[in-house]
């Protein structure tokens, strides 16, 4: 009696706690995609901004900043990362407008501003890239676009349809794939085996988003981006390993180039690296956008 009454009670146990382990792998699931709205306010008088709000087919309209540039300038839009908003952007965008272009800054659906009820690692935010790509060309017809995408922005931008439509893209540590992305932030918080319980958290996309996993790979689509290509990394990154960076570059078309920041994280590139960034980017963007035989 007393071995089966403990054999019971460790079968309880054992299915106590695999009911514990798969709500608590629901509940992770849910924060990776739980809406981040925040109340942004006015833009800082020193950006002479203007408060604008994008249409996007069949979806809520995003919020955004316009920084009119001088006249004959690209314009370039600034994507921010997952869980954050367009201030995240502000100094790129100063950056940016000290060498005259034209700048947007928009949250992402489910960020900030913009309406959403979930965050889809790109698959929806994509729809947004392409109204913003396009309200900046009615802004300025006929002049060229770039595009700088931070994690999830550069992700939104690689989701939708390609070509990209741009004449320069710059994409700093975007994942290359979500099954791995999941991984690579399990093992982050709870370490290399735990990490293999991911595919139980990425199966959710399709269950919660209805959106198909094997679908979320941006290293499948740069290929056809359609533009030069600058792809920034951190040597430390633990969210976007180097290594997946550099596989995108290899996977990217000429011209291309990779700038990677040993000592960077998972961090505000520009922000550790303010000399080099400039350098790097600005370098860049002149030579794609300013050079008249491009």
């Amino acid at each position: 009696m007393r071995v089966r009454r403990l054999l019971l009670r460790l079968s309880v146990a054992a299915l106590l706690l695999c009911a514990a382990g798969a709500a608590g792998l629901w509940w992770l699931g849910g924060t990776l995609v739980a809406p981040r709205p925040a109340v942004v306010g006015p833009p800082p008088a020193d950006l002479h901004a203007r408060e604008v709000s994008i249409a996007v087919p069949q979806a809520p309209p995003v919020a955004g900043w316009w920084i009119a540039g001088e006249p004959g300038r690209a314009s370039v839009l600034l994507l921010h990362g997952i869980r954050s908003d367009r201030r995240a952007m502000l100094g790129r965008a100063r950056l940016l407008s000290q060498h005259g272009y034209a700048v947007l800054l928009v949250d992402l659906p489910a960020h900030g501003e913009s309406p959403g009820d979930a965050i889809t690692l790109g698959w929806r935010e994509a729809a947004a890239v392409t109204a913003a790509r396009d309200w900046m060309q009615q802004q300025r017809p006929g002049e060229k676009r770039a595009v700088i995408g931070v994690s999830l922005g550069g992700a939104s931008l690689l989701l939708g349809p390609q070509p990209s439509g741009f004449d320069a893209v710059v994409l700093e540590a975007v994942y290359s794939d979500a099954r791995q992305a999941i991984r690579n932030r399990i093992a982050m918080r709870l370490g290399d085996t735990a990490a293999r319980l991911s595919p139980v958290l990425a199966m959710q996309a399709e269950i919660r988003l209805g959106i198909p996993v094997d679908q979320l790979s941006p290293i499948t689509r740069i290929a056809g981006l359609g533009a030069p290509v600058l792809l920034v990394a951190g040597g430390r990154d633990a969210h976007t390993l180097p290594a997946e960076s550099r596989a995108m570059y290899e996977r990217a078309n000429a011209p291309k180039s990779f700038w990677l920041l040993p000592d960077a994280a998972h961090v505000d590139f520009q922000a550790h690296d303010p000399e080099g960034y400039a350098d790097r980017v600005i370098g860049f963007l002149t030579r794609q956008l300013d050079d008249p035989a491009r």
